[in-house]
């Protein structure tokens, strides 16, 4: 490192730091482009009529108050705005944040250049730091860093959507509020990154007619007009930029025709710096000509960032100075002669590259040889690599979309006969050629000098053999001593021994004489006549050439050989324009992954040029950065392998197929005469192929070994398992997406829908638990252990999106813990004309149940946990023990927990929604309160029931009237609640009876488990730390999957406990079970007509429910209540007519059922109803003869 970036040069390493930053904010932007929320793009109709009032541009400045005013006074709007504030609030907080950055960038960048001018840094000024060659280099750096910023913050994040972040980030913060906490600039970050009115356009777009599509006048140089630098700064830059060679490339770049691909880094820097003095775009037709002919005379295509290329023709088409000089250049006559030279150059280098990566020719000995001829090779297949990627694909960045740039290049397409494949082919030949040196160079640098000395000691023997075959103490075949010779070659062995490889000029030089004086000798004595000598000779100069490659290679080879292979420029052009053609590479030739890999691993030496100057400065965000292009490429290999397990699953539905429909699955017993119906050999046969297949491609990806991609390490067997997951992923959310599609049919009814779609889901999910369990071994994965892994995932995650319904701080996509970047679950959009709003399978599955099990219209069974129809002649409509096992086939467990869960949820925003107003309405209305608190006294008072035995039925009518009009909207909720958590205890008892079942080791270890912590919390509250709880947590969940746990035990909130709701709901049950009657042939309570929406064991239920999130004390008193109604009312009867009406036998039984579901004991009951009258009221209920 130079003096300038010394730890103790001030100047230097403020100047470093900014260079840095400045990369590590365009690392921010490019990461953040994908996390914008979707509701800030207003992209359709429906998000812009929803968010139009809360999601505003700069047009809010001068209406703010006005507007503020509207939202507070819609409470609506002020709701919505809430929940949008909730859910974003940390994300508009981080785009803020990498916002106010830029703005950072620009005014440090402002005041280290004061500091320049003004002598802050001692012996240091603009020109000083301009004549030091690091320096010249960051200065040059850090303008052209803030232009990319500019550039790509427009192209990724555009400018409506910037303004209405900025401007949700000032309603939500307080205005100049800042996370730090300091004075925010926000003010000057709005009028910085205001929008330009660039949009880019689509592919769709990208190759319309000028006049179809909108250019913004003067930009960009009005967008880099907005932040003013030092004028003298910027044309020292640019003077540095058009005459310097800034980065000294051409002495890796010696021959003349590669002179631009030399100056391409420089190019980039000054195409971007002159937009901040744009009169030399404008009006300075000398400079600019000498600039194109300098830096663009062949190559008019530039990287100016990670791949973000832009076309000089379109960019400079409204420049006039600049556009002359390309256009001079850029022309028809020397358009074809270029064209010829490249194609040219093209099949000569791919048949030099053929040649040398062929198997078996590139080894140690081959790059010894022919170092030099490799280098020269490389640099000229990478000059033309860069040269086809830009000039033959369409640019990343359009900016004025001029009409004759298409035509421009159909063009150059026709000169150069384009063929993909050549380049496609060009590409992997760069790639396996720099891979293998690279690997084979490293070998002889580790290895050098353990390799040279052994050559030594090998040279020496050879010439001592020779020595003492001419002294006649080794006999060769005819051949004479020679004392001479014996002397002359014991002399050169003993100079080779004194040969050191520490000392390279001496021993090079000792070398070459050594050889030299062989060659001499063999001609002057004539040894080359004995071919045992002649052969020795030969092998002994091998071995000394061997010695003298060893001490020439030098170490900065392979820096040299970075430099050329420079592939940044390729960052986005590979993604977009090359994954097709790689995956139909490899699937037509799976074994292409060794040289995929090869590609990649150029692509990913690219990454020290982001990383560069942020580890010179030893800046905290090395690691973020690197992390987030280290994750891109590592993507993005997984995502051009994945045609891979596509390919596999495709062979995979065809043995699917075959397993589920044709194959029939061979019983324990099996008698002999049906061996042959059993046999299936064509079946089988057609299985076996297809097998090979995918065994095939399996073996391909399994050749590549393990793969360092930046900091990410990948490796093939684990790639494999993510692709296969990525494709289940894909396969599985299609199946149950489309599985659970009810529409309705005719001549089938809901439940026959629901029934017959569930049981082909099953299919299909037995289908693939089948393939995989069969194909796991040939694919070298844990093939059900991954089914089971993503099934539940997927579940998991579409419950999450379906509850986020009732959440108000909602799980985003980004948050949620069942989403993944690298194996994604796909979203389906909600089905156009579903009444029921679900977003996903698992909401229309859940709201399907609820309609075909709604107590409206069917009547519960609890004895036969069956639902029937309510119409005569009350048909059986849903055995609950049969469908919930279906329902569990289909599912799987992860499926029923992840219905219990959104029921659950469902059950608590109807709790939530409805208790509070009735709670208020029980505390604070006059009529309410005044009612109760009567009714209160009377019922407590030591002389009930007086004069209310008499006629104890119309006192209780007196009350429950008052009420009418309230008693069917409670009703429905009841019922409601209560059906959801019938389903919810029926999805408990069939995960219960599958676990004791299937898993019955886990069921009994959890649940005395589960025992054994609640009696330990009972006497210890020690498990109430953060360790206890997480255990706590992870068991609930356990507790869930094996059906060990109550759903009406379940507490959903907590309010306040009041007298008044147990005896209000206590009203409410004797205004309403009278509405039921005993049927003795089903044992139950059953509505008195088929046409009343009550059902009793969903009201029993509901009732539970809601009195399970009050105190016990609630629950007693409310049983308390109907106790002393039945006893009241039954004595009244007695007395009357010796015969217990109606009224009494079905509170009596309403009252068993209750106690019964409630698991309380039967004394419950005992100690307030007389044994006689709850022992014998059917007896007592019959009329005397």
């Amino acid at each position: 490192m130079s003096e300038f970036l010394s730890e103790n040069n001030a100047c230097g390493q403020n100047l470093l730091n900014i260079v840095s930053v400045g990369n590590s904010i365009i690392a921010e932007i490019l990461r953040l482009k994908e996390y914008v929320p979707n509701i800030y793009r207003l992209e359709n109709a429906a998000d812009k009529q929803k968010y139009a009032d809360i999601i505003l541009d700069f047009s809010y400045f001068k209406v703010a108050e006005a507007h503020e005013k509207k939202i507070e006074g819609s409470p609506e709007l002020s709701d919505l705005d809430l929940e949008t504030r909730t859910n974003h609030l940390p994300l508009i907080t981080r785009f803020y944040l990498a916002f106010q950055s830029i703005h950072h960038y620009a005014t440090d960048l402002h005041q280290y250049i004061e500091e320049l001018n003004s002598g802050y840094y001692i012996q240091q000024t603009l020109e000083t730091v301009l004549q030091d060659e690091e320096g010249k280099q960051l200065l040059c750096e850090s303008l052209y860093l803030y232009g990319v910023i500019l550039l790509v913050l427009d192209l990724h994040i555009p400018g409506d959507v910037r303004e209405r972040l900025l401007i949700a980030y000032y309603r939500y913060s307080g205005g100049d509020a800042t996370p730090s906490g300091d004075d925010s600039n926000i003010h000057d970050v709005c009028l910085l990154l205001r929008s330009t009115g660039y949009v880019q356009p689509t592919q769709n777009q990208a190759m319309l007619p000028v006049n179809k599509i909108v250019s913004v006048p003067s930009y960009p140089e009005s967008y880099f007009a907005r932040f003013r630098f030092d004028t003298n700064f910027i044309d020292l830059v640019l003077v540095r930029l058009r005459c310097d060679d800034i980065y000294n490339q051409l002495a890796i770049y010696p021959h003349p025709t590669h002179r631009t691909t030399a100056l391409s880094t420089q190019a980039v820097m000054l195409y971007v710096c002159l937009y901040f003095a744009p009169q030399v775009l404008h009006t300075q037709s000398a400079q600019m000509r000498e600039i194109v002919d300098k830096f663009f005379n062949d190559n008019w295509t530039l990287s100016i960032y990670m791949g973000i290329t832009v076309n000089l023709i379109d960019a400079w088409s409204c420049f006039k100075a600049a556009s002359t000089a390309v256009a001079n250049v850029v022309t028809r006559s020397s358009l074809e002669p270029l064209c010829q030279q490249k194609r040219e150059q093209m099949n000569k280098t791919l048949q030099k590259i053929g040649e040398i990566v062929r198997e078996g020719v590139l080894d140690d000995v081959f790059v010894l040889e022919h170092a030099n001829q490799i280098i020269v090779l490389m640099r000229q297949a990478n000059v033309l690599l860069r040269w086809y990627c830009l000039h033959t694909r369409p640019a990343v960045l359009i900016i004025f979309n001029q009409a004759t740039l298409a035509q421009l290049h159909q063009k150059l397409l026709a000169a150069l006969e384009f063929d993909p494949g050549m380049l496609y082919h060009l590409l992997l030949g760069c790639g396996e050629l720099e891979l293998n040196v690279r690997e084979l160079l490293a070998e002889l640098q580790n290895n050098r000098e353990q390799r040279w000395t052994h050559n030594r000691d090998a040279a020496i023997q050879y010439l001592r053999e020779l020595s003492e075959a001419f002294g006649g103490s080794r006999p060769l075949t005819k051949m004479e001593a020679n004392p001479h010779l014996q002397q002359w070659f014991g002399q050169i062995a003993h100079r080779l021994q004194r040969l050191e490889v520490g000392k390279p000029q001496k021993s090079g030089r000792l070398i070459i004489q050594a050889m030299q004086a062989l060659d001499e000798v063999q001609e002057y004595h004539n040894l080359h006549a004995n071919m045992l000598v002649k052969q020795q000779l030969e092998e002994t100069r091998d071995l000394l050439n061997q010695m003298a490659q060893l001490i020439n290679l030098k170490e900065d080879i392979e820096i040299h050989i970075q430099m050329i292979s420079d592939f940044s420029y390729a960052w986005c052009l590979l993604q977009r324009d090359f994954t097709v053609i790689m995956q139909n590479h490899i699937k037509a030739l799976p074994r292409a992954v060794i040289s995929i890999r090869a590609v990649f691993l150029k692509l990913a030496s690219t990454l020290e040029v982001p990383l560069m100057r942020i580890n010179q400065a030893k800046s905290e965000d090395l690691i973020s950065v690197s992390n987030y292009y280290s994750t891109e490429l590592a993507n993005f290999l997984r995502r051009v392998l994945q045609i891979v397990p596509e390919t596999m699953f495709s062979i995979l539905a065809r043995i699917i197929q075959l397993l589920t429909n044709a194959i029939k699955e061979f019983p324990t017993r099996l008698s002999k005469d049906k061996i042959r119906e059993y046999a299936q050999f064509e079946e089988r046969a057609k299985v076996a192929q297809l097998t090979n297949s995918i065994a095939v491609f399996t073996k391909g990806i399994l050749m590549m070994k393990t793969t360092l991609v930046g900091v990410i390490e990948l490796d093939p067997k684990q790639l494999l398992e993510d692709g296969i997951r990525k494709e289940l992923v894909n396969h599985l959310a299609n199946a149950y997406n489309l599985g659970l599609i009810f529409t309705p049919e005719k001549n089938k009814t809901s439940v026959q829908l629901l029934q017959e779609k569930l049981q082909a889901l099953a299919k299909t999910i037995e289908g693939y638990r089948r393939s995989f369990e069969y194909i796991e071994d040939y694919l070298r994965v844990q093939g059900l252990r991954i089914l089971l892994e993503e099934s539940q995932r997927i579940i998991n995650y579409n419950v999450e999106k379906e509850c986020n319904c009732f959440l108000r701080n909602k799980v985003q996509e980004w948050q949620s813990r069942f989403q993944s970047q690298t194996i994604p679950i796909p979203n389906f959009k909600p089905l156009q004309g579903d009444t029921t709003k679900s977003n996903n399978f698992i909401g229309r599955l859940a709201n399907e149940i609820l309609l075909c099990t709604e107590p409206k219209q069917t009547i519960y069974l609890d004895l036969k946990c069956t639902w029937y129809e309510k119409r005569a002649p009350h048909q059986q409509l849903l055995p609950g023990s049969g469908f919930f096992n279906v329902l569990r086939e289909a599912m799987a467990p992860a499926g029923m927990v992840g219905l219990e869960r959104l029921y659950a949820h469902m059950l608590a925003d109807e709790l939530k929604r409805n208790m509070g107003r009735l709670q208020k309405n029980l505390n604070t209305d006059r009529m309410w309160c005044d009612a109760l608190n009567s009714l209160t006294k009377e019922l407590e008072s030591r002389d009930f029931p007086g004069e209310v035995a008499k006629q104890p039925l119309k006192y209780y009518q007196s009350y429950t009237q008052r009420w009418l009009k309230v008693w069917p909207t409670l009703l429905d909720w009841m019922l409601s609640i209560g059906h959801k958590q019938l389903l919810r205890r029926h999805i408990a008892g069939e995960l219960s009876f599958s676990s004791k079942c299937d898993a019955k080791l886990l069921e009994n270890t959890t649940e005395t488990l589960n025992r054994a912590l609640l009696l330990e919390l009972s006497s210890n509250m020690k498990l109430y730390d953060e360790q206890g709880m997480s255990m706590l947590t992870e068991l609930q969940e356990i507790l869930q999957y094996t059906g060990n746990y109550d759903p009406l035990e379940q507490i959903f909130m907590t309010p306040k406990n009041s007298h008044n709701m147990s005896l209000f709901l206590f009203l409410f049950t004797i205004a309403h079970v009278g509405r039921l009657q005993h049927s003795a042939n089903t044992d139950c309570l059953l509505p008195k007509s088929a046409k009343d929406v009550i059902d009793c064991v969903p009201l029993i239920l509901g009732l539970l429910t809601v009195l399970q999130q009050f105190h016990k004390n609630v629950k007693t008193l409310y049983i308390s209540y109907l106790c002393q109604y039945v006893v009241t009312v039954a004595e009244a009867q007695l007395l009357d007519k010796e015969v217990l009406g109606a009224d009494v036998i079905t509170m009596l039984h309403f009252l068993q059922t209750f106690v019964r579901m409630a698991g309380l004991p039967l004394s419950v009951l005992e100690q307030r109803v007389p044994n006689m009258l709850l022992s014998e009221f059917d007896y007592l209920s019959t009329p005397v003869k």
